[in-house]
């Protein structure tokens, strides 16, 4: 009787194991079924947000945001969410393929997700911000002269990490296979950055504000349906 028990007792302890272990594939499948998803749906929705925010961004100087009104705080809300969904996008990508992209692509996604949400925190700063000055002292808005160190804690740092976690993310992506979503990504998010040199140097009135940063949320939300589009596919 001894003897017979001992294959029996193998036998089930094999089927617990094949059991479990087929268990244990089947939720790391719906893991990276529902990271998939959420990274596909993110890119799609979230850069064509933010370009939507960028088009109908009103004027900049004091007196035409006092004009727009709530428009200024819609347009800089409707900005924030499409990045919130970028960088969720960003963390759901990597969490896919983090095995194979290693410590260079740990910094790049790292840095591309700290600069989105800091210039998600500077946007928001903007939308509430500016146009409660725009209505009290209208002449400050925008200029050097409405710097202070709460709002310095978020401008600088956005304006460094911004770009180039989006360049390192761009020569990632490139090298990752993914060469046009990787150009467009980091070129546009660059070109929309330096939107903002003109904004001090020049004025908030300057036209050319407008048009580099519509310059680049194009192709930047392109990037990301594409990349949208490629995760849809994989």
């Amino acid at each position: 009787m001894a003897r017979e028990a001992f294959p029996l007792r193998t036998f089930e302890e094999e089927r617990i194991v094949n059991q479990t272990g087929t268990q244990e594939h089947d939720a790391e499948q719906d893991t990276r079924r529902l990271l998939r998803t959420v990274a596909t749906a993110t890119a799609l929705t979230g850069g064509p947000l933010f370009l939507l925010g960028v088009l109908l961004h009103p004027a900049r100087d004091g007196a035409g945001i006092a004009a727009a009104g709530q428009t200024y705080g819609i347009t800089h809300g409707v900005e924030a969410i499409g990045l919130l969904l970028v960088a969720l996008s960003l963390v759901s990508a990597y969490a896919l393929d983090a095995a194979s992209l290693g410590r260079r692509g740990l910094w790049a996604f790292l840095a591309a997700v700290v600069g989105t949400l800091l210039w998600f925190g500077l946007i928001v700063a903007d939308g509430t911000r500016n146009p409660v000055t725009a209505k009290y002292a209208p002449e400050l808005v925008h200029t050097t002269a409405d710097f202070d160190p709460g709002g310095t804690i978020i401008i600088l740092p956005a304006l460094l990490v911004f770009p180039v976690g989006y360049v390192l993310l761009g020569r990632l992506l490139a090298r990752q296979g993914a060469r046009w979503p990787g150009l467009l990504v980091g070129v546009g998010a660059v070109v929309y950055w330096s939107g903002s040199i003109p904004l001090f140097a020049v004025g908030p009135r300057s036209p050319l504000i407008q048009l580099l940063e519509v310059a680049g949320a194009v192709p930047f939300a392109i990037g990301f349906v594409l990349l949208g589009r490629r995760e849809d596919r994989t």
